[in-house]
């Protein structure tokens, strides 16, 4: 039974939510900890929650009022990183959870950062151009005095990219009256930005999907794959898998789910999505409006790419895949966890599967500093590298712990957090 904790007075406890999971998580995993355990609560309590409102004069010369978060929940290990969503559906237990799965993730591949997350309770589609503009400037300055390319980093996240980060990059510097290329990153390339990051958070799931079936005895040509969410990191993973031979045989967004067991042809759909904003009309597959068969596709690798808690204990039973690689945060409450792990399921979790996008984000930033850039293949060879490591030192520890991998994960990452926290000390 999930237990209550003091941090939950930031929330009532019907607004626990994904910030629930990530607090289960930590609890599992204390048993592995040591004589690090007694400062476990540090993973509990955020450090800082910025809660602001982000007022905007409209179009039509109406005002407009909306909710905006950012949350830093550890620098025990450097800055703050972690994106800025724009959605409707946005939670302060969602930006919790989210800035403390960057946290674990940040610890997990060894990057010197910490977790952060931001986000506007706001659906993007409902704005203009002028509009969004308006929104990203006004919550930049409002943020502005607890980020910094030291203190704390956003990166683009759901339903928000480079332009947007442009936008942040330019009100941060006006408001300190420098050009301050390392306050973001996800960039344009002309202002900064890394080759190789649009791709990143997609390649890393493609890196790791390839190790995680090598394990598994899984031969990537031909093998069966199933992406939820057809985005930047669902859709680049779906094409980066397809062109190293695996069936791409189910594909879902937000309009519903295309179906056909001899593979859909990924860069054709890219071409429609592009033109008609989802999957919906496209004719060389089989369209299904019930999402949840989605769940019930017969495949070797299925990739949740799109939000947090789609798999739960609802769908756990049904779903048929042999691998399970998190390209989103949180797709997997524990209670599936545990229902996928009984059916021998090998969950790859999001804080190492979808890590490629903050480590490119840090190969940005080291760039910005350095005023150096390096080349695609570089960072690359950098990222597949990096990935690989971070995965075989994780299925180590699992394997000697007796341990899923999530489990596995999160002592590689809670150690290093709470030993930077141990030896920094308490000041004052």
């Amino acid at each position: 039974m999930r237990q209550k904790h003091e941090v939950v007075s930031y929330l009532t406890q019907t607004e626990i939510g994904p910030w629930g999971d990530y607090l289960e998580q930590v609890d599992r995993v204390a048993p592995f900890l040591g004589s690090l355990s007694r400062w476990i609560e540090t993973l509990k309590r955020p450090k800082r929650i910025l809660v602001v409102d982000v007022p905007i004069e409209r179009d039509d010369g109406t005002i407009a009022h909306f909710e905006g978060y950012r949350v830093q929940h550890n620098t025990s290990r450097g800055p703050g990183k972690g994106g800025v969503r724009f959605h409707q559906d946005v939670t302060l237990s969602e930006v919790m959870a989210l800035s403390a799965w960057m946290t674990v993730k940040n610890a997990a591949v060894n990057v010197p950062y910490g977790g952060a997350k931001g986000g506007i309770r706001v659906d993007p589609r409902t704005l203009s151009q002028g509009e969004l503009q308006r929104v990203t400037r006004r919550y930049t300055s409002e943020i502005n005095i607890i980020i910094g390319p030291n203190k704390d980093i956003p990166a683009p996240d759901v339903n928000t990219n480079e332009r947007i980060m442009a936008w942040m990059m330019d009100t941060y510097s006006m408001n300190q009256g420098s050009t301050a290329t390392g306050v973001v990153t996800g960039k344009p390339i002309s202002l900064g930005g890394s080759l190789g990051r649009h791709e990143a958070t997609g390649r890393g799931v493609f890196v790791v999907g390839c190790e995680a079936a090598a394990r598994r005895g899984i031969d990537i040509r031909g093998a069966r794959v199933a992406v939820q969410g057809f985005g930047n990191v669902g859709g680049v993973a779906a094409r980066l898998f397809a062109e190293a031979g695996a069936r791409i045989v189910a594909i879902q967004d937000h309009a519903g789910t295309l179906m056909r067991e001899s593979g859909i042809d990924v860069n054709e759909l890219e071409w429609h999505v592009a033109e008609h904003g989802s999957v919906a009309g496209y004719r060389n597959a089989e369209f299904i409006t019930d999402r949840d068969q989605f769940w019930e596709t017969a495949c070797d690798i299925l990739i949740p790419a799109a939000l947090e808690q789609q798999i739960t204990k609802d769908n756990a039973g049904v779903i048929r895949a042999k691998i399970i690689l998190e390209g989103a945060n949180g797709p997997t409450t524990p209670a599936a966890d545990d229902i996928l792990h009984d059916k021998g399921v090998l969950v790859v979790p999001d804080v190492i599967a979808n890590a490629g996008g903050v480590t490119v984000s840090y190969f940005e930033w080291v760039q910005d500093f350095s005023s150096f850039f390096w080349s695609e293949d570089e960072i690359n060879q950098r990222l597949t590298r990096i990935m690989q490591e971070a995965f075989r030192s994780v299925s180590k520890i699992a394997e000697e712990r007796g341990v899923s991998l999530r489990t596995a994960a999160f002592i590689v990452a809670c150690t290093r957090v709470l030993q930077a926290r141990e030896l920094r000390g308490l000041y004052p």
